[in-house]
């Protein structure tokens, strides 16, 4: 029958395999995999036949309407991901949009997500979060998207690659203030750890100690404040200055001080300058 199965893999330990997983990926007609080198060793492991396709970001366009097509022709299609579940940070998200579009059906078969394990073994607050995915590699872009993020109250998840958490943290830590963090990478493999720090304390060890594994970083959200609360001009200074010291200038600073405080910037700046 004409579906696309979204299929969840493991994203370190082969255990998590899931037997419906297993066989649906032994039942479809073709498997359409983000890397077939590295779908055909999770094929092997467990002797799974299935012919593969790639589907990945620079040919999702052309094979996405192959696949389709495919599909319209009554065949049947498992689509995963390198690890984890598929259209999840993921141009498997497209594939799924194109084939609902389409008429045919598409139902999932779960499986482990890198972060909601994070998230679960972090310790960090779970009631409300978002999942932010990859930052750009361009440094205006990813700094943008972070500033986006300046006021936001529920913990953050972001995915971030080993030779780019340097640059990353250093952006957050800009931008954000010292906020608590959990550094979790490598998880459900041999050499799983779960770091809680802060991101000036991140900042100073990846300076001095090279990431190795792919890591899921979760970010406290901007505390809230009572809603008697009021900041006065010293509060405002206080944060300004905190800004300055990852960087910001003085009018910067001021900027996003009375942001955050609903003061006036002038009036800000002016203490900022006079107690340098």
């Amino acid at each position: 029958m004409s579906r696309l199965y979204v299929v969840g893999t493991p994203i370190g330990n082969l255990n998590d395999f899931s037997p419906r997983a297993l066989q649906t990926l032994r039942d479809v007609d073709f498997i359409a995999a983000e890397d077939t080198r590295v779908t055909l060793k999770l094929l092997n492991r467990f002797n799974i036949k299935t012919p593969m396709v790639s589907y990945h970001e620079h040919n999702r366009q052309m094979r996405g309407a192959e696949i389709l097509t495919r599909l319209q022709n009554g065949e049947s299609c498992a689509l995963v991901t390198d690890a984890g579940m598929p259209a999840i940070s993921d141009p498997g998200e497209d594939l799924v949009r194109l084939v609902r579009e389409n008429g045919i059906a598409v139902e999932s078969v779960p499986g482990p997500t890198a972060f909601a394990t994070a998230m679960a073994v972090s310790g960090m607050p779970s009631g409300r979060f978002t999942f932010e995915g990859f930052l750009s590699m361009n440094k205006r872009v990813r700094t943008a998207h972070l500033d986006a993020l300046r006021a936001e109250t529920r913990t953050m998840i972001f995915y971030e690659a080993p030779h780019k958490l340097p640059a990353t943290l250093k952006d957050m830590l800009a931008i954000f203030g010292d906020r608590e963090i959990a550094l979790c990478r490598e998880l459900t493999k041999l050499h799983e750890q779960v770091v809680r720090t802060t991101l000036s304390a991140a900042v100073a060890y990846t300076a001095e100690h090279r990431p190795v594994g792919e890591y899921v970083v979760i970010v406290q959200g901007l505390k809230e404040l009572p809603p008697e609360h009021a900041y006065t001009l010293e509060d405002a200074v206080k944060i300004a200055k905190e800004y300055m010291q990852n960087g910001m200038s003085a009018a910067a600073a001021a900027k996003e001080a009375a942001a955050q405080t609903g003061l006036k910037k002038g009036e800000i700046y002016k203490q900022v300058v006079e107690t340098k």
